[in-house]
């Protein structure tokens, strides 16, 4: 054998091998000790915590909103409700490739590029996790029929079964109920977290009038349910459910037939009428014409639309018996002559000589009256009522001054806030020293008195301002707060006295008389709008200038533009012994406060007192109110299902 050859050593390599298995061993045993921790950790110790985060992807938390108050009017009629609606809807998370899914679902249902818009503001608002995006309201019957037969392919798309707002008698309400619309970015930027959570799975609220204003007690409480849905996204099983809380309901002082008689008594003039109920403030009719359809609103208006409401100089939008502020006219007329006779300033019998004009102390400025060359030698308080004597007026607030006129004018809520149930109220003006140093900065002068004394100058008032002056008149010096809602969730709201001032019992009768005059006197300005009636009442004409008219110079109507003619107002309550019912009109442009808005609160009061009611022209898409039912519901599975899971039977 040779020297270099070698043999082999199996005990040595024996030896390496049990220590390098003994190595290897260590480190598997280690490895495996760790992975048995590792599984122990993950199964046991964080058992309830990943079961969570796997049930979250497939069982989700669905807000349930809760139905919208119904609103009625004060004989039951549904002024406000809620119709079953199929709505498109899209959930981002569950969509995929949303853009390909809108142009998809464009081939088969009408989506409008203002519908589009629409989803992509409502989709980058706040919202929860899974939570659908309405895209088209009101699916038709054909439209839910293809988006079923489609159903495979579209990943993310839910029809909800939904209850919309609908206001069945369309524009007689529009300014006082009000209407819901979508939830604008604006105010959902401004929800707190207890707002956000009221409105999870809303995605209306109330705007305007009623709708705005009882927000709280219409909205009702949100409810909730735990859903477990499949790979796709699709509801399987309802796990857990709390049902929403319907909101309140609302029954109101207005009346239907008062509404459509005053809608009728304007008979398509611009123009405002409220009816109060004098010893409860209630509100019988508050009409502003020209009106809008509140539906237009519900699920989002077009921009054609509003642009055309928007922009028509007949303004429909505005709500003229609360925002509109005009002067009064000779309708203060009667507060003012009681204010003499509580400060003393004249009596009963006190009389003036009237040349047809008025000129302070000193001054060349002359005040012309109405009529040209007075009204007959001596005038005294009820002749310078019913024949409306300006020179009488201009007198007694001469010697009178503005503080006394402003400081009893008050008494009447003029120049205030009525606080009525309904937002966007504007003040109107009563003027004051202070309160013309404050606006205009300057001093006040004898002439702004004279302009006040008969409702011209400064002074401005809403028609709801007039009507809460005339029932406090009708109440003998009980200003209650004009309330529209008579019961909010079948809790009665109680009349609230906003003031009540003492003034003699024989000066409140001299006032009465020469308003009895204006309707039934033989030279009463509106005896025609009294004639024939078999109950006395109370009336005062007013005429409010749009434009000045140059001292010495004579009012030609036919010589202005129409929208330049003076507005006609009158006030009026009835019956004259036991006062249930004032009316303030103003028909714009109309000139003649006796003619022609005296004959409107004259068929207010007979429709109120006597049953008379008149009925409008009945505006397109106007309905009878009927209470709310359920839709047909197609045999489409992906429709069954939204009305399964949306609780609408």
């Amino acid at each position: 054998m040779s020297e270099t050859q070698h043999f082999k050593d199996y005990h040595r390599e024996t030896r390496i091998f049990w220590a390098r298995l003994a190595v290897m061993s260590s480190v598997m045993l280690a490895l495996l000790g760790v992975l048995v921790y590792r599984y122990h950790h993950l199964q046991i110790v964080q058992y309830q915590d990943y079961a969570t985060q796997s049930d979250r992807n497939r069982v989700h938390i669905q807000p349930i909103p809760p139905t919208r108050g119904l609103i009625y009017d004060r004989n039951g009629i549904l002024l406000a409700e809620n119709r079953p609606s199929y709505t498109l809807s899209i959930v981002r998370e569950r969509a995929g490739d949303l853009e390909e899914t809108l142009n998809f679902l464009q081939t088969l249902v009408d989506i409008r590029a203002t519908d589009r818009e629409k989803f992509y503001k409502l989709m980058h608002q706040r919202r929860r996790p899974f939570e659908p995006v309405p895209l088209r309201y009101n699916l038709s019957e054909e439209e839910l029929a293809s988006l079923a037969v489609n159903e495979f392919r579209l990943e993310g798309v839910e029809i909800d079964a939904q209850l919309v707002r609908h206001y069945p008698q369309g524009d007689l309400f529009a300014h006082t109920v009000g209407y819901v619309g979508r939830i604008s970015e604006a105010e959902l930027g401004n929800f707190d977290e207890e707002e956000y959570r009221r409105y999870s799975g809303t995605h209306s609220i109330g705007k305007n009038g009623l709708e705005r204003h009882y927000e709280d007690i219409l909205l009702g409480e949100v409810g909730n349910q735990n859903v477990e849905t499949n790979a796709r996204g699709r509801v399987q099983r309802v796990l857990e459910r709390i049902d929403p809380k319907p909101g309140g309901d609302l029954h109101l002082y207005l009346d239907v037939r008062m509404q459509q008689t005053a809608v009728a008594a304007l008979a398509g003039r611009r123009g405002a009428v409220v009816a109060i109920e004098v010893k409860s403030g209630g509100v019988l009719a508050a009409v502003s014409v020209p009106s809008y359809d509140p539906n237009l609103f519900v699920t989002g208006i077009s921009f054609a639309d509003y642009r055309s409401l928007n922009e028509s100089l007949d303004m429909p939008l505005y709500n003229r018996f609360i925002q509109g502020v005009y002067p009064p006219g000779s309708t203060i007329k009667p507060m003012i002559g009681l204010a003499g006779l509580d400060t003393g300033f004249t009596d009963v019998n006190r009389s003036i000589s009237d040349p047809g004009f008025f000129r302070l102390p000193n001054t060349e400025w002359i005040w012309r009256d109405w009529k040209r060359g007075g009204h007959g030698g001596r005038v005294n308080l009820k002749q310078a009522i019913s024949e409306s004597c300006d020179t009488y007026f201009w007198d007694l607030g001469n010697r009178m001054g503005v503080d006394r006129l402003s400081e009893f004018g008050n008494h009447f809520g003029l120049g205030e806030l009525t606080h009525i149930d309904i937002p966007n109220e504007r003040r109107g003006v009563w003027p004051s020293r202070d309160w013309k140093r404050g606006a205009k900065g300057q001093a006040w002068y004898p002439g702004d008195t004279i302009n006040m004394s008969i409702g011209q100058g400064y002074v401005l008032a809403s028609p709801m301002q007039l009507a809460v002056m005339t029932a406090t008149l009708a109440h003998r010096g009980v200003r209650i707060r004009p309330q529209m809602v008579q019961r909010a969730n079948d809790e009665f709201l109680a009349p609230v006295i906003e003031d009540r001032f003492d003034v003699a019992e024989a000066h409140w009768d001299a006032v009465f008389d020469g308003m009895a005059e204006v309707m039934h006197g033989q030279r009463g300005t509106a005896r025609a709008a009294g004639q024939g009636a078999d109950y006395r009442m109370a009336g005062k004409s007013g005429t409010a200038q749009v434009v000045g008219i140059p001292q010495g110079a004579k009012y030609d109507s036919e010589a202005l533009k129409e929208r330049h003619r003076d507005h006609a107002l009158f006030v009026s309550f009835a019956p004259l012994e036991d006062p249930q019912i004032a009316v303030a009109v103003i028909v714009e442009n109309a000139e003649g406060g006796s003619s022609q808005a005296g004959p409107v609160a004259r068929k207010m009061m007979d429709a109120f007192l006597r049953g008379k009611y008149l009925m409008p022209e009945q505006p397109e898409g106007v309905e009878e109110a009927a209470p709310p039912v359920a839709g047909r519901a197609p045999s489409q599975p992906l429709a069954r299902r939204a009305i399964d899971a949306s609780g609408v039977n």
